[in-house]
């Protein structure tokens, strides 16, 4: 049941010079961005992480650790990512660190995923 690749006709396809030159050309600052992003999102606990941290609004990391599956040195792993690519804060609250989403990390990624289309 080997079946061939579809195969494109003639007045559906384009040929690499059609193609537009910002799609040819090298990434830019927002192609950067996105990837950077989206790599710091690509892992099912820090999307996890993320969402409890739309719910709460702010979390210690012991929360974080108590609502995934997880050891506490993972989840800071994972949380060191994620401050890293901008997209959650952190501020001391005595010997504990508080997290939160990064004021307009989430509306950035909305726009630079809108601009792909």
């Amino acid at each position: 049941m080997n079946e061939s690749p579809p195969v494109c006709p003639p007045e559906q396809c384009t040929s690499p010079p059609a193609i537009d030159q910002a799609v040819r050309s090298q990434p830019d600052e927002s192609d950067r961005e996105l990837a950077r992003l989206a790599k710091a999102l690509g892992h099912p606990v820090r999307v996890r992480i993320v969402r409890i941290l739309l719910r709460r609004k702010m979390c210690i990391c012991g929360e974080l650790v108590g609502a995934v599956p997880l050891a506490q040195s993972t989840v800071s792993q994972h949380l060191k990512v994620l401050r890293q690519a901008g997209v959650i804060e952190a501020s001391n609250d005595g010997p504990r660190v508080c997290y939160q989403m990064a004021p307009a990390a989430l509306d950035r990624l909305k726009t630079l995923v809108s601009d792909l289309g």
